[in-house]
């Protein structure tokens, strides 16, 4: 018997769908804006608490503290996943890396940005075994220091890692496999120590990782930052040590400097600049949530591509746990002999579901091109459209993990207590359905925050298609949002799969 969660109401469908013909009825009927405010508030600015801040950006020890931390705990799954249970619901392996990790990951991206990406283990193991340091500047630094190659000098190869783990998470199942999490982990730190031991600064930080570009380009989103405290002071600097780093302190490892910082999606807050600054310039900020989406983020071809390729792989996640799901991958099977575990027939299907969202949006693109009668390139328009894709996967992707997280990480302490599983058996029916109804939340709260998220989602894509509208219309144009409608019937249709989907009842991971 397989065990589902109750999909969203379908009153909170219908509250969700007025509240989109209003906005677009709004949006149709109201000029786009010329300018756009970007007010920011720096957190050492405000009273009380901004001492306490500037301390803590430019302290090392705190950072240092919750790397040991996180390392840490990857080492636990690292252990638990090689010689614990192989129950994956009584392994903390699977149990920690899918149902806590991957799923809080996502939600903290809004609350804190790319944090992550400073205390993570990865990182911080392949820079301990290779610098040799666990703080200061080493020098040498223990690497070949080449250049990255060319063709690999964007964010391709983590779209095409991002889709390799997609494959291995839902088609090969290493979420139910303790043993295939701990080898997926251990892969992971071997990339990025070789990467670490053959480029130039952190190349798989910048260009390789699919978890580090995923949590850059959501923290594009995030109402937090981190940038200069004074302008003025960066632009009469003339040492560049947030660049450069001293004589203790490493660069930047993506190549950034803070001064002429304008996206997240790059910066893994790993705190080098703060420490190194001479004059504590640098620290978190406080900034609409859509600023950058909206107007600072640079469109470039290979990041269009990868927010298209975000928007289609969140999507293709809640697809795939739909009841209806294993009967379409079985069918397909026996239509084209595929047998066993159908692998062959679930990466028809994924590759479908990548090529369909690819298509649909590059139809709107080029209809969108065609009506608004822009000169622009189509390849320029496809990049700087992308950006509507962010809020729309965003949206989903914490709606989506916000259900495992609240009712398929119940009974973690359990298994902490008991982390390889030892003398245990897999849970009773009985077992998963007290799980499933003790949440950490009530339902009703959970339903109520799913649809604020969608709602938050498509509001913003559609402030994204005014905003970027911008580039290719006038503002004066009384036809102006006419000739976006094709981008607004893009952000309606996938706003309407992805409430769907989560209206659906939903197969649980473990």
């Amino acid at each position: 018997m397989i065990m589902t969660h109750p999909g969203l109401p379908d009153y909170w469908g219908l509250i969700i769908a007025g509240f989109m013909l209003m906005t677009v009825i709004w949006l149709l009927a109201r000029p786009v804006p010329a300018r756009i405010s970007n007010s920011v508030i720096s957190l050492v600015n405000i009273p009380f608490i901004g001492r306490g801040v500037r301390q803590l950006v430019t302290n090392r020890w705190v950072l240092l503290l919750l790397k040991f931390i996180m390392v840490g705990f990857f080492l636990l799954i690292i252990i638990a996943g090689l010689f614990g249970t192989p129950i994956a619901e009584r392994n903390l392996a699977t149990e920690l890396t899918w149902n806590l990790w991957w799923s809080g990951l996502i939600l903290s991206v809004f609350f804190l940005g790319s944090a992550w990406c400073a205390v993570c283990p990865w990182d911080a193991l392949a820079t301990w075994l290779v610098r040799r340091k666990l703080w200061r500047r080493a020098e040498p630094n223990n690497s070949l220091n080449l250049k990255v190659p060319r063709q690999l000098a964007s964010v391709w190869p983590a779209l095409f890692m991002f889709i390799a783990l997609t494959w291995l998470e839902l088609g090969v199942g290493i979420t139910t496999n303790p043993y295939a999490t701990a080898g997926v982990s251990l892969l992971m730190v071997v990339l990025a120590t070789a990467s670490l031991a053959i480029f130039q600064r952190k190349a798989f930080c910048r260009y390789f990782c699919p978890v580090g570009r995923t949590v850059g380009f959501y923290s594009q989103l995030s109402p937090v930052e981190l940038r200069p405290i004074d302008n003025d002071i960066c632009e009469r600097c003339e040492s560049l040590d947030c660049y450069h780093g001293n004589d203790e302190v490493e660069p930047c490892p993506t190549w950034l400097v803070m001064g002429r910082l304008k996206q997240n999606s790059y910066c893994t807050s790993c705190g080098n600049c703060t420490q190194s600054c001479p004059q504590e310039n640098i620290a978190w900020r406080f900034r609409p949530p859509s600023a950058e989406a909206l107007h600072s983020g640079r469109p470039h071809w290979d990041e269009a591509w990868f927010m298209i390729g975000l928007l289609a792989l969140t999507g293709f996640h809640g697809l795939t746990m739909m009841p209806f799901w294993e009967q379409w991958i079985s069918q397909l099977g026996q239509a084209i002999g595929d047998s066993g575990q159908l692998l062959g027939s679930f990466t028809i299907g994924l590759l479908a579901s990548l090529l369909i969202i690819a298509a649909i949006y590059s139809l709107f693109v080029e209809i969108t091109r065609r009506v608004s009668g822009t000169g622009m390139p189509y390849r320029k328009l496809f990049a700087t459209f992308a950006f509507v894709a962010l809020p729309l996967a965003f949206a989903y992707h914490m709606a989506h993990n916000l259900n495992h997280l609240v009712r398929e990480s119940v009974g973690l302490g359990e298994v902490f207590m008991n982390p390889l599983g030892i003398d245990t058996v897999p849970l009773s029916m009985m077992e998963k359905h007290m799980r499933h109804m003790t949440m950490w939340i009530s339902q009703d709260s959970l339903f109520a925050i799913q649809a604020g998220l969608m709602i938050f989602g498509f509001w913003i894509a559609l402030q994204v298609i005014r905003h970027r509208g911008l580039s290719i219309i006038s503002a004066n144009d009384p036809r102006a949002a006419l000739k976006l409608l094709p981008m607004l019937l893009f952000a309606i249709g996938i706003t309407g799969f992805h409430l769907w989907l989560l209206m659906q009842p939903m197969t649980m991971r473990m």
